[in-house]
């Protein structure tokens, strides 16, 4: 398993959440760069947030900047995603990705985890 992904669950809207995303040593030593993509029923896939490897910058979707934080804990090759102020609108499967390159496309995604269901619901 090259991404381990964890954290959903269910919470009130204006509650938070920290999904985290681990690593195996070859992701890590072979640098690619770690986001996070959402799945909504009957949606597409759509990109999330991304850091990159070389030097940290990290990205956001226009739908959650300023509420999302992506952040990584090398020591753990972990890396999180902190979602505060949920929305209704956020309920989907949440996926770690790696990539070579920051994209926001899935289809350069080369290595998937398995997904992690994020309910917003009162």
């Amino acid at each position: 398993v090259q991404l381990q992904a964890s954290g959903g669950g269910l919470v009130q809207p204006g509650g938070s959440l920290r999904l985290s995303c681990t690593a195996s040593e070859y992701i890590t030593s072979s640098r690619y760069d770690i986001g996070w993509f959402r799945q909504a029923p009957g949606k597409e896939r759509e990109w999330v947030s991304t850091i990159s490897n070389w030097d940290g910058g990290a990205g956001y979707a226009d739908s959650v900047k300023g509420r999302f934080t992506i952040s990584t804990d090398n020591a753990k090759n972990t890396v999180y995603l902190q979602m505060n102020n949920l929305k209704p609108e956020d309920t989907a499967v949440y996926f770690c990705a790696a990539s070579k390159w920051v994209t926001m496309s899935a289809a350069d995604v080369d290595y998937w985890g398995q997904g992690t269901q994020v309910t917003v619901s009162s």
